[in-house]
């Protein structure tokens, strides 16, 4: 069991991002703390700024959300699919992870948590076959542009839309990704920042709608 004394305290503006949803959030990370070394979920130098750096991170995606069914491909840890989860929970995400020990740690967690809106479906997003179309697919910390759009427009509806956490090179993968995105049919093409008013590290989102 993981020693929490390093855990980052939780920050005050989380209850601005997470609301009457808070309590859940804070049991996650919680048990992420805990667990997440351990069965290789996160690293070592993650906890004193798990909160921050990964939890506060993924909630800011919440409200870009439709009332559907959210794909979160390559989910892990469940970042940002179990906070998002949390958050939202007239959404239904759907957590797409190929490794079996993360399935099974997004299961338990889950049940755990006492979610009652998400599906873990164990493969890869080329792989998968999804019990219908997903309405937005997210992801976070996967891979390039021009690999993730590939791997996740084949899951999304017409007139749906990917929501993909990006780093600060945001721009520059837009840039390199431009014929895959007129290849797939992305169009409403842009990149946003969240969080500034909240005064925290921004989120930065790459958002497209399908046509």
């Amino acid at each position: 069991m993981t020693d929490l004394t390093d855990l980052e305290p939780e920050p005050a503006v989380a209850a601005a991002v997470f609301g009457d949803r808070l309590d859940v959030v804070r049991q996650y990370a919680h048990d992420l703390a805990e667990h997440g070394e351990e069965l290789g979920l996160i690293g070592p130098l993650e906890l004193p700024r798990l909160w921050t750096r990964h939890v506060v991170n993924c909630g800011l995606l919440a409200p870009l959300l439709v009332a559907g069914r959210v794909g979160d491909i390559g989910s892990g840890a469940g970042l940002p699919g179990l906070v998002l989860a949390a958050a939202r929970p007239d959404a239904t995400l759907v957590l797409i992870e190929p490794m079996e020990r993360r399935t099974d740690w997004l299961r338990a967690e889950t049940e755990r948590l006492g979610l009652t809106n998400v599906e873990v479906v164990r493969g890869r997003a080329e792989e998968v076959e999804l019990d219908g179309w997903l309405d937005q697919a997210t992801a976070r910390a996967v891979t390039a542009l021009s690999k993730l759009i590939p791997l996740t427009a084949p899951l999304v509806r017409t007139g749906g839309q990917l929501l993909f956490l990006k780093g600060a090179r945001v721009d520059d993968e837009v840039t390199a990704a431009r014929k895959v995105i007129a290849r797939h049919h992305l169009v409403d093409v842009e990149t946003l920042e969240l969080g500034a008013e909240l005064g925290v590290e921004t989120t930065r989102v790459f958002r497209a709608t399908l046509d």
